[in-house]
């Protein structure tokens, strides 16, 4: 599969080729939500938390005597029936990570990829980085090649330089080849990859 590379400027300069085992796979549906899924759950900070009645401070005694009173029996004022009291089956601290087979994971980036090239919303750009690490620079050099909507950049390595540049670029995600983001990449609606970064997805995972 053939695919035209962009300069900053916008324009077209020459051809490269995207491995059809990457760009241009069968889309699984299945293994995109499950990949989704698994990274919010991930996410999850998990830390909500309630009292129990033996949690709740209070004292143990009964307020009253068990018969004789007209009222209803009652052990303590910790009870969950008292206002005050603990709460039943309330939420607690959990982790909500788990881990998602490798080769599903692998499956739904290639997807993702190929369904983004089958919608034409993948530009290939030559390779530039901006070495003031200012973000006027930066924005100034995407106009000529993206509208100022939802947009991932998927860089060959760790480019502190560019990620500092678009840190205040609200529509601007930074992902690298070799740590995708299912979430970030599907729901994007432009996805620019530098040059090098073609070689480096091609081999990365054509693997399996």
């Amino acid at each position: 599969m053939e695919a035209k590379v962009f300069s900053v400027k916008g324009e077209e300069i020459k051809n490269i080729t995207l491995s059809d085992d990457v760009f241009g796979t069968e889309v699984s549906e299945g293994s995109i939500y499950y990949a989704i899924n698994n990274e919010l759950a991930n996410r999850r900070v998990g830390t909500a938390s309630t009292k129990t009645r033996g949690e709740v401070r209070g004292s143990n005694a009964k307020p009253w005597r068990q018969k004789g009173t007209g009222h209803a029996r009652s052990g303590d004022k910790k009870s969950p029936v008292w206002v005050g009291g603990g709460t039943i089956f309330g939420p607690r601290p959990r982790d909500y990570s788990y881990k998602m087979p490798r080769k599903m994971k692998r499956l739904a980036m290639k997807s993702i990829l190929s369904l983004k090239v089958a919608q034409e919303k993948v530009k290939v750009v030559e390779d530039f980085t901006i070495e003031s690490g200012k973000t006027k620079d930066l924005t100034g050099l995407l106009k000529g090649l993206v509208k100022d909507e939802s947009t991932v950049l998927i860089l060959k390595d760790d480019d502190k330089m560019l990620r500092r540049a678009g840190k205040n670029i609200p529509w601007l995600k930074f992902l690298t080849y070799s740590r995708l983001s299912a979430h970030t990449l599907f729901y994007g609606k432009n996805v620019l990859i530098l040059e090098t970064a073609i070689g480096n997805l091609n081999d990365f995972y054509a693997a399996e």
